[in-house]
């Protein structure tokens, strides 16, 4: 009988030094770069600018398309771009494409005011959410065929390294955003987030040189196993004209991985697992959506805001983060989800603490930090949990497709977090400890579920 032996703590960490690791951080940092845009940059472009917290809050909506990107992730696993998928492979070729996209609308930006025309500013801003939210479809896709499918503890230590690259991507982007605004501020330019958005555009065309370090695979396991569904669907329906293949393409591509899933997890514990990942980060949601603009109207100016919240968070997140990795990877992701909720729960507490004294600068570091933390813990936590739910055979689309209910509970019920606000007549302290206590129905359902899912 073998005798399992644990790992010691050096040989789990051990795991990170893989060179795909770093192919998987670079990844993150594309994913993580153009919530950047449409998240704090436009929120604060938007308050400076004169519009109200209902507005910049409803304004936010134009992160609902990243819950529903999952309805054309099959079309990105069929369809290629001309020229790009042969020449540097068919994710990379989407990416690309995506990336140039958020460019072109960048500079669309630094031309419009948003006071005079808010419905372009707007507009432009649906325009990047799309193109981000079509990216990460691929983004992730490629990150999960980095690993390979029975590499259960690479694929944890791999969520890690996605989540750091996703926050270091937000965070530092977040830092460059908020200086260069600054700068261009005190120089005396009244358009300077329109400046800082062409220098942001730099750093998309940077995202897109380090694109070209992450290997892709040219499989054809993929292509292959669309074609044998294909001719299944056709053989049991018994014709194959042209609007029968039409209605398999459709069958085979967006019905397949929805079956697939309830299939394999049993129709209760599917939507109990489509609940929880709905419900999971809402509250995390409702106080990032209107951090800044507390953050502003405490006291604080954009150079403490880029240190605290985004240079300091940063270096809070990337620690966390890989400790969060160790840790799902020694005590199993679903005690891992526990533990990183109650963190949430609690440290959402100190922005109500640090809204009632008023401006400190070392309460608002060390709630930065806690914030941090638990987000670290969260978030890789969750990364892992729906990673390790998806069948290969359908990667994308059902990765896509949990990702994008979760956020919609975060993008969606969030938008309402300015009117939130508004209706507590700017009680800052009643709203963190409201969203508090946003995370306790998914804990619930993860209580219920615990011993039914096949995690550990």
């Amino acid at each position: 009988m073998e005798i399992y032996k644990k790992q010691t703590l050096s040989e789990t960490f051990s795991v990170y030094f893989d060179k795909r690791m770093v192919r998987i951080l670079l990844l993150g940092i594309i994913s993580g770069f153009p919530w950047v845009l449409i998240g704090s940059s436009l929120s604060l472009w938007l308050k400076e600018d004169g519009l109200s917290r209902s507005t910049i809050g409803w304004a936010g909506l134009i992160f609902a398309v990243y819950a529903f990107n999952y309805l054309w992730a099959p079309l990105i696993d069929r369809i290629q771009i001309p020229w790009l998928t042969n020449k540097i492979g068919h994710r990379r070729g989407w990416i690309v494409t995506m990336q140039i996209i958020i460019l072109i609308s960048l500079v669309c930006w630094s031309f419009v005011n948003p006071t005079a025309n808010l419905a372009l500013v707007i507009s432009i801003g649906l325009i990047i959410a799309i193109a981000s939210a079509t990216q990460d479809i691929t983004v992730d896709a490629l990150r999960i065929e980095q690993i390979g499918k029975d590499e259960g503890k690479s694929m944890q230590a791999g969520a890690a390294m996605a989540v750091v690259g996703w926050w270091t991507g937000y965070k530092l982007g977040g830092v460059i955003a908020l200086n260069a605004a600054e700068y261009f501020q005190k120089a005396g330019f009244e358009n300077y987030w329109q400046i800082t958005f062409l220098v942001l555009g730099i750093v998309v065309i940077a995202c897109n040189i380090g694109l070209m370090f992450v290997h892709e695979e040219q499989s054809t396991e993929r292509k292959e196993a669309q074609k044998q569904t294909d001719q299944i669907i056709e053989e049991k329906l018994g014709s194959s004209n042209l609007a029968i293949k039409s209605v398999t393409w459709i069958s085979s591509t967006i019905a397949g991985p929805i079956i697939s899933f309830f299939k394999k997890n049993g129709f209760k514990i599917a939507l109990g697992i489509l609940g929880f990942v709905f419900l999971f980060k809402i509250g995390e949601a409702f106080l990032g959506r209107m951090s800044i603009i507390f953050y502003k109207e405490i006291g604080f100016s954009k150079t403490d805001i880029a240190l605290y919240s985004k240079g300091l968070g940063w270096i809070t997140t990337v620690v966390f983060t890989l400790l969060g990795g160790l840790f799902a990877i020694r005590s199993g992701v679903i005690k891992a989800m526990f533990v990183s909720g109650i963190l949430m729960a609690s440290t959402n507490l100190l922005f109500a603490l640090l809204a009632w004294s008023g401006k400190s600068e070392w309460l608002f570091a060390i709630a930065v930090i806690f914030d941090d933390m638990a987000a670290a813990f969260a978030t890789v936590a969750f990364v892992a949990f729906i990673s390790m739910l998806v069948d290969r055979t359908y990667t994308a689309t059902q990765y896509a497709l949990l990702a994008s209910i979760g956020t919609a509970g975060r993008t969606t019920l969030a938008a309402s977090s300015g009117a939130l606000v508004d209706w507590l007549n700017g009680d800052w302290g009643i709203f963190f400890v409201m969203t508090a206590v946003m995370v306790i129905p998914s804990l619930i359902l993860l209580w219920f579920m615990r011993n039914k899912l096949k995690l550990k």
